[in-house]
């Protein structure tokens, strides 16, 4: 397989006395790059320059894959111990020995090393650009060290999370859905591939800035032993993108999920959509974007009626009342304005506020029922946050409920309980809620054994309270 970036040991030489057709030693030396100056790393097959280290020597070439963007990545990034792929290049090697599956195997290992290094590469370089928005500003230190803590205590249940990330055969890593180097979304399959199977299409939290797909692996684990498959999102984060880029990565992976999810035997008429913290914010806009356009007659890719249902976990779905709450908890008004393409944008990315619109009531007339859950105790974002915005979904006509739970924080609903093991109330209810109607899914969760604790109940506790105390 083909590495999206080939490495540059040697950086290029602008000399302008330069002027001799590229020598073999320099051909040896060639690197792909992007056709464009963005940060972006990886490249689309369908549109690279190969360039010599001499400046003055630049040639550009079209190339066609040979497959579709998806099909080709899902064969070959996807799973690299594929037993079609493996099959398929014996039968063209006309190798059939096991010394050739152990070999791809080792090249499948060595491309992956390759782009986690790129990765290490790019999102380095993109911390140092978001500390030129941040500063060093005391709020932002103590973030760094709960956070170092957080991890820390809840070491032993992301090591565990991680290693069934990276090593179960049920999971569809990396399937592309876009152009951008962030289109990619995770597959989570049940086990038992007997009929079609409800869809949950996920997007991922982190603050706008350190969203990541694979923070979503825990709660689709535990979703695909219930039977459901689970799609998680993964889009650009600031600097890399601002508010706009976000709401389309997301849309445009719902839309790829909408119209392709029955290949891996997800059943098309229950797709239902999922947001936590951040995310439920951008899946909040993604979802009222489309139906503003669906009312206005604009051709889409996808059709808000395709979602049958819509949850939000723990978001915010009011900028204005939001920005300064933020600012005093360490998300600097000035650093919130660049991520939300300033302060005039604010309403246009608040559907709280949308809503408010007389002139939206068609397209709210389009939207899913709603269901957001929501911890009393959250101090990331109040709980009033969902409260209010689901008073303002029935009043624009729109089936919504808020739920709440008691004591709990930002992460109590999302991490803290699901590694707790054992009985896990909102997850019942979200499970209720996507296999409603389905007795025999229902009956099959209710007599399943409890989930195993992954970290001990000790650290979990000092895993709320470091935070708090950090930010006192």
């Amino acid at each position: 397989m083909l590495s999206p970036i080939l490495p540059i040991t040697t950086p290029p030489q602008t000399s302008s006395s330069s002027t001799m057709a590229p020598s073999s030693a320099m051909a040896a030396t060639m690197f792909i790059r992007s056709d464009d100056t963005s940060d972006d790393y990886y490249v689309p097959l369908n549109r690279l320059s190969v360039s010599s280290l001499d400046t003055d020597h630049s040639h550009k070439i079209e190339i066609n894959p040979l497959l579709p963007r998806s099909s080709s990545y899902n064969s070959i990034n996807t799973r690299k111990g594929s037993k079609f792929f493996k099959s398929w290049r014996r039968r063209n090697s006309g190798d059939n020995s096991p010394e050739s599956d152990r070999t791809s195997d080792a090249q499948g290992l060595s491309n992956e090393v390759v782009e986690a290094a790129v990765d290490t590469y790019r999102i380095s370089r993109l911390s140092f650009t978001l500390l030129r928005y941040l500063g060093v500003g005391y709020r932002w230190l103590l973030k760094f060290v709960a956070l170092g803590c957080y991890a820390f205590l809840l070491f032993p249940g992301f090591v565990q999370v991680g290693y069934y990330y990276f090593f179960s055969h049920q999971i569809r890593r990396g399937v592309v859905y876009g152009d951008e180097p962030r289109n990619r979304l995770d597959l989570y399959l049940p086990k038992d591939t007997n009929g079609r199977k409800p869809v949950v299409a996920f997007v991922t939290g982190g603050a706008w800035i350190i969203g990541y797909k694979a923070w979503g692996s825990l709660l689709g684990q535990q979703l695909s032993e219930r039977d459901v498959i689970v799609a998680c999102i993964d889009y650009r984060n600031f600097p890399q993108g601002t508010m706009s880029d976000m709401v389309k990565d997301a849309s445009q992976g719902i839309s790829f999920i909408c119209n392709n999810i029955a290949e891996y035997g997800g059943d098309p008429n229950r797709i239902f959509l999922m947001g936590q913290s951040a995310g439920a914010h951008i899946a909040a806009c993604a979802l009222l974007d489309q139906a503003i356009k669906e009312s206005s007659g604009e051709q889409t890719s996808w059709s808000v009626s395709q979602i049958k249902a819509y949850f939000g976990l723990s978001g915010g779905y009011n900028l204005l009342n939001l920005v300064d709450y933020f600012h005093s908890k360490g998300l600097y008004r000035s650093l919130f304005l660049s991520i939300m393409e300033g302060e005039l944008s604010l309403r246009r990315f608040s559907p709280e506020v949308m809503l408010q619109d007389p002139n939206l009531r068609s397209a709210a007339s389009l939207l899913p029922p709603i269901a957001l859950f929501h911890g009393t105790a959250d101090y990331s974002i109040p709980c009033d946050a969902s409260t209010t915005f689901a008073d303002t979904l029935q009043r624009a006509g729109v089936k919504a409920e808020s739920i709440l739970y008691e004591g709990k924080t930002h992460t109590d609903l999302f991490l803290q309980d699901p590694m707790r093991g054992g009985t896990d109330e909102m997850f019942d209810d979200l499970v209720r809620r996507i296999h409603a109607g389905d007795a025999e899914a229902l009956a099959k969760h209710a007599a399943a054994p409890p989930r195993r604790r992954l970290v001990p109940e000790f650290m979990l506790k000092c895993s709320v309270s470091c935070p708090k105390w950090l930010e006192a």
